[in-house]
């Protein structure tokens, strides 16, 4: 349950960080509620996560879910660039994840 509550957070957090650019600046009315909605629920579910999974793995895992899922999405999205150094840092983000998950006492 924890797991499945950290990646969904991990996703919601995709969704703010997105959604922030869409917000311009809380001017915009629907996308700010759903970027605010999706805070909201990022963070409770993290809450949930860090129950029972060591607060520096959950919390690396959702920022790392949370900043490649930005930048897979820019880059497919929004046309930002995909050089080779930001597709290593991305799976080095990934295999970062993997890592605190295999290692994790949870």
């Amino acid at each position: 349950m924890a797991w499945t509550a950290l990646v969904i957070a991990g996703f919601l957090e995709i969704c703010w960080a997105i959604g922030l650019k869409y917000t311009e600046g809380f001017t915009k009315p629907i996308p700010s509620a759903l970027t605010i909605a999706a805070i909201a629920a990022s963070f409770w579910l993290l809450s949930i996560a860090m129950r029972s999974i060591p607060i520096g793995t959950a919390y690396a895992i959702w920022t790392g879910i949370g900043a490649a899922g930005a930048v897979i999405f820019g880059i497919i999205m929004v046309g930002e660039p995909a050089n080779p150094g930001r597709l290593v840092a991305i799976a080095l983000i990934l295999s970062g994840i993997v890592m605190l998950k295999l290692f994790s006492p949870s």
